[in-house]
């Protein structure tokens, strides 16, 4: 027998979460675009909420489905014991850019494979 979930999904047993594979490697994203995508993502409502369980396979679910439709997303931790190490394994986990921590809201931005709708610039207009 395999090690593998319900999904399907082989998973390491030390593991909390689930790793997706990202199709593509991420292109490290510069200050300006973090700043640029920060100041997009201002006004959006946070679409998924980490509760008390932590970071869990139906929470990893819903935010990779958000970043599929959106792009760029609002996650709110709720009580996390460090919110950058939850945030940096956040989106780890979702193979996305972390764009910032404020507070507890954590903005995450991971451009669609077959054509992004939002492109961050290459530089800051002047």
């Amino acid at each position: 027998m395999s090690a593998e979930g319900p999904g399907g999904d082989a998973t390491a047993p030390d593991e909390p979460f689930p790793t997706p594979v990202p199709a593509a490697p991420l292109r490290e994203l510069t200050g300006q675009q973090r700043r640029w995508l920060r100041a997009r993502g201002h006004p959006l409502r946070p679409l998924a909420h980490v509760g008390g369980a932590g970071v869990t396979a139906g929470v990893i679910s819903a935010i990779d489905r958000a970043l599929c439709d959106h792009e760029l997303v609002k996650v709110r931790l709720h009580q996390p014991a460090d919110r950058h190490e939850a945030a940096t394994a956040l989106a780890r986990s979702v193979a996305a850019h972390l764009c910032g921590v404020v507070g507890h809201t954590v903005l995450l931005y991971r451009p669609r494979p077959d054509g992004p709708r939002i492109v961050p610039p290459l530089r800051a207009p002047a």
